[in-house]
């Protein structure tokens, strides 16, 4: 993220490491194959794009972990924290994407693709 004027301490910043762990995360886990991550930042950092490309053809499965489950969060981590994500095939796999737009108010509503409305959590900054 150097370079895209994200500075380290922004809660922004925060989100997007850990959508990046989340995706990659998944996409190695799920597959047992290498992915290839990029980050595209819109004209004036408006929006920001995490893409993790995979070379399965297997569309990603959003799970609902149980409490004591260690695993099956990722994606519902994803839908939580972006303001929007999906997959489409590439090639001979996918890509997983989601966006964050910077200049939304983290405690904004989020309108999915679907046209529900849900509360978008709290990114609070622990250091």
């Amino acid at each position: 993220m150097a370079g895209s004027g994200i500075a380290a301490d922004e809660p922004l910043a925060e989100t997007l490491v850990l959508l990046v762990s989340e995706l990659v995360t998944n996409a190695v886990v799920h597959t047992g194959c290498p992915a290839v991550l990029r980050l595209l930042f819109g004209p004036g950092g408006g929006t920001v794009r995490v893409e993790v490309a995979d070379r399965s053809t297997a569309p990603p499965l959003q799970r609902h972990a149980d409490g004591g489950d260690t695993h099956g969060r990722g994606l519902e981590l994803v839908d939580g924290l972006a303001d929007r994500w999906g997959w489409q095939p590439e090639g001979a796999g996918k890509h997983i994407w989601c966006e964050l737009d910077r200049g939304a108010p983290l405690f904004a509503p989020v309108v999915r693709e679907s046209g529900a409305c849900e509360a978008q959590r709290a990114v609070t900054n622990t250091a």
